[in-house]
Parts: C-alpha cells; sequence; structure tokens
C-alpha cells in the first residue's frame, strides 16, 4: 500500500512537471508573437534558475560554489545555454505539437552517446527504443512535411544539446551537491545570455515583464518536481508521465491558434513518443 502511494504522489508531482513544462512552451510562442526577442526570454529564464539558488547561497555562502570540477561545471551551463536558446527557438517557427515531440528525442540521443562517452552498457531494448525513435523522426520530416527546416534543426539541436545536459550531470552527481550543480548552471547560462539579451533588448511594457517574471520565477520548478517524483516512485511507474505534456500542449495550441498536425505528423509523434517510451521503461529498470 505504501509503495501504491508513493507511486501516486510521484505521478501527480511528474504530472505537474508535464504541465509546468507545457505552459513554458505555450508561453514561448505567445510571448515570441508580442516581439519579446528570444534572447531575452532565455535571460529571464536563466535569471530565474540563478534566483532559485539564492537559499543554497544564503546557507552557504560563497562556498556553494566551491568545486575540483570547474570546466565540468562550465560544460553543464553552456549545455543548459544551448538547450534553452534551441528549445525557444524551435518553439518560434514550429507547431507546438511538433516541437515538443521533437524533445523528447533527448533520451533518444542519450543513449545513442551515453556508450561511447560514459561507458555505459546500452541493453538491446534502448537500442530498439532508440531505432523506433528514429524511424518516428524520419515519419514526421518525410519530404513534403511542410516543417520549417530552421526550426527542425532547433528541435533536434536542442536535444542533443539536452544529452549534454544529462551526461555532465550524472558525472557531477558522483562528486558534486546538487546545490553546487544548480549554482553554477544559474551562474553560467546568466552570464552567457545576459549580452545577448542586452543586444536584442526592445522596449517591453508591465504585461509582458510581468509574464517574462512569472515565467522565470516558475520553470525551474520542473527540476525540484522532477527530482521529487522520481524520489517518491518508482522511475519505471513515474517516468512515463512527462510525456502528458505533448497532450495539454496540442490542446491549447488547437484552441489557441488552431494548429492540429497532419495524420502523418500524428503518426510520426506516436512514433518517436513509443521510442522514447521505451527507452526510458528500460532506463528506468536498468536503474
Amino acid at each position: 500500500m505504501r509503495e501504491q502511494a508513493d507511486n501516486l504522489r510521484g505521478a501527480a508531482l511528474m504530472s505537474a512537471a508535464a504541465v509546468v513544462f507545457a505552459a513554458e512552451a505555450l508561453a514561448i510562442r505567445w510571448m515570441t508573437e508580442r516581439g519579446i526577442p528570444i534572447e531575452v526570454q532565455v535571460a529571464f529564464r536563466a535569471a530565474g534558475q540563478l534566483i532559485w539558488t539564492v537559499p543554497a547561497f544564503l546557507a552557504s555562502g560563497i562556498r556553494v560554489f566551491r568545486s575540483r570540477r570547474v570546466p565540468m561545471h562550465v560544460l553543464r551551463g553552456l549545455a543548459s545555454l544551448f538547450t534553452w536558446a534551441l528549445y525557444y527557438g524551435s518553439f518560434a517557427r514550429l507547431e507546438a505539437a511538433t516541437a515538443t515531440v521533437l524533445s523528447f528525442t533527448n533520451v533518444i540521443f542519450t543513449t545513442l552517446l551515453a556508450g561511447p562517452l560514459l561507458g555505459e552498457r546500452v541493453d538491446r531494448w534502448r537500442w530498439a527504443g532508440t531505432l523506433i525513435g528514429l524511424a518516428g523522426i524520419a515519419l514526421m520530416l518525410r519530404p513534403g512535411s511542410g516543417a520549417d527546416p530552421l526550426g527542425t534543426a532547433m528541435a533536434i539541436g536542442a536535444a542533443i544539446a539536452w544529452c549534454g545536459i544529462t551526461l555532465t550531470s550524472r558525472s557531477l552527481t558522483r562528486t558534486e551537491s546538487t546545490a553546487t550543480i544548480l549554482a553554477w548552471v544559474g551562474l553560467v547560462t546568466f552570464g552567457g545570455a545576459a549580452p545577448f539579451a542586452l543586444a536584442a533588448w526592445v522596449p517591453l511594457g508591465l504585461p509582458d515583464l510581468t509574464l517574462l517574471a512569472v515565467l522565470a520565477f516558475v520553470s525551474p520548478s520542473i527540476i525540484w518536481l522532477v527530482t521529487e517524483a522520481l524520489r517518491a516512485g518508482e522511475a519505471s511507474a513515474v517516468a512515463p508521465f512527462q510525456y502528458l505534456r505533448l497532450v495539454f500542449v496540442a490542446l491549447v495550441a488547437w484552441l489557441a491558434w488552431g494548429e492540429l498536425p497532419d495524420a502523418w505528423g500524428w503518426a510520426g509523434g506516436a512514433v518517436v513518443i513509443a521510442g522514447a517510451l521505451v527507452v526510458t521503461l528500460a532506463e528506468a529498470r536498468r536503474r
């Protein structure tokens, strides 16, 4: 009974993370249509990440940044910065559902890189899920699909950069505290994004600034929600709930913008998610 209750709590937390993820994606589209530059959006997102480390900084002072693995922290921060920049850019150019599906391919690319970079053993189920996911990508991006080439490249680039987050995090968590990792992420991403935001800055009204501030403060909660979800329940029972964000994104995009992928797009998306789900469950069981 206790295990079932923990899995229910974990599923609820992962579902909440999916809602926040979907809200962030839809906010990107809305802010871009209002003329807020992507560079400014990313800088606010990075500032929010830095703000979330303030309690750790107040508790530990400058020691929260103390580490013998500074280059790896910088690499982790740059991976986050590139991921956010490309991810935000993809939602500005693609249908929301398509961009969301392509973001799920990060688990597929992580599988391809985990073996050679981390020396992890990739079993047949993870390889099967990877091949299924690649077939889904080919189906979605078939000739004549009409998908914006630059937006597609950004989405896939974001997924590959997301692998950098996953792989560097796996390496850092062996020796570093979560507070130190997040503190460095906030510092590197904000330091990297701020110059581009200043160069692209345009006058913004109070509603736009308020939305940016809310997004900056709320978006970092995704990490906390996912972490607590996996802490509460079994990964194999909890992890699949992250894919609910496609449902939320597709529904709102249809209601707000009339976006609805064609039959081939839905079929390719279903294949991508099936492959990602196989990899997710195989990874959960491996751990």
